[in-house]
């Protein structure tokens, strides 16, 4: 990940954290402070999604997440917890829930209802300042894109890492041989194969004689 990139993904997290510090009642803090918090998130969540992806690749052998390597992703960072290990689960035959249970308490209780309706999740009498929320249930991410973009989201954040990636286009060439880029790599890279191949030798008739000769001592 390049210096750039490093920078876009911490300016969009930045929002998130404020918006958890203001649920959590939080009015003000300092840049240097919410540098950090946001650091300490990306890294949180990198540490997750490395694990998660850990356990895609050990329990079925592709990177297509499921619940189970969340949930085993949630343990390993200690989300989840207490939990017991695999072996105490099977020496008692049962499952270990009480981490599970206690988890989705925290995100689901009262005390994370603001950051809920921040994300979208429920809907609230008070609704965010300078934000229509007459389209329906949607986070704050996608609401302040309506309301900045007037000519649609696909004109304006389209090829962005806010919008949806580009359509390729072909690019034709004219008054050449070929019609576009695609034909031209696929000439480009024939005549590359054709020049490494090496050139095939008949044997000489001198070394076709020596065949079956006797060897001269050294």
């Amino acid at each position: 990940m390049t210096m750039s990139s490093k920078a876009i993904y911490a300016s969009l997290l930045r929002p998130p954290v404020l918006h958890i510090l203001r649920a959590a009642g939080f009015h003000a803090t300092k840049p240097a402070v919410l540098d950090t918090l946001v650091d300490l998130t990306a890294r949180y969540l990198s540490l997750l999604a490395s694990n998660a992806a850990a356990h895609a690749q050990g329990n079925h052998h592709d990177l297509i997440l499921t619940v189970t390597d969340i949930r085993m992703a949630l343990q390993d960072v200690g989300a989840i917890w207490p939990q017991k290990s695999a072996m105490e689960e099977d020496l008692m035959g049962e499952e270990d829930m009480r981490g599970f249970d206690n988890f989705l308490k925290w995100m689901m209780g009262d005390e994370h209802r603001e950051i809920r309706r921040v994300a979208g999740w429920i809907g609230t009498e008070a609704p965010l300042p300078g934000i229509d929320e007459s389209a329906g249930r949607e986070d704050f991410l996608t609401a302040l894109k309506r309301k900045h973009n007037k000519t649609g989201e696909s004109s304006r954040f389209q090829g962005t890492v806010l919008g949806t990636n580009a359509e390729e286009k072909p690019i034709l060439i004219e008054g050449g041989p070929v019609e576009s880029l695609q034909d031209w790599g696929r000439i480009l890279r024939k005549t590359s194969a054709e020049d490494n191949t090496p050139p095939s030798r008949e044997p000489s008739s001198a070394l076709t004689s020596c065949t079956g000769s006797p060897l001269t001592p050294i």
